[in-house]
């Protein structure tokens, strides 16, 4: 009995790969066992960068908001804790967007925690 080689799959998985590796450089873009590795490898880096962008946003907001609140006298982190104590449950997100674009409306909310 021949032996059975489902050709088929094996053709679609090889196409589905060198999809992913389309606009890659030189052998990386058409050569089977060359883009199969570049492929993999740019899988795991867009994985592992999926949470790095968050915990680097994270960074970014709070950088803005220790910025906005040292010009009123504050450190950041007595600004969030004093915001805790007073139980304004605002994230650091819309705290730096706030920070950045409505400096007047963040003065406010600093002059209320004060």
């Amino acid at each position: 009995m021949p032996r059975s080689v489902n050709s088929v799959a094996s053709r679609a998985r090889r196409k589905k790969v060198l999809k992913l590796a389309k606009g890659y450089f030189g052998r990386r873009k058409n050569v089977w066992t060359v883009a199969k590795n570049a492929v993999e490898k740019a899988l795991l880096y867009a994985y592992r960068d999926r949470r790095n962008k968050k915990r680097n946003f994270r960074a970014l907001w709070i950088t803005r908001i220790n910025a906005g609140v040292r010009l009123h006298g504050m450190s950041y982190s007595q600004f969030m804790g004093a915001l805790k104590k007073n139980q304004i449950e605002l994230n650091r997100k819309v705290l730096a967007d706030l920070a950045m674009n409505q400096p007047e409306a963040f003065k406010a909310l600093v002059e209320k925690v004060k």
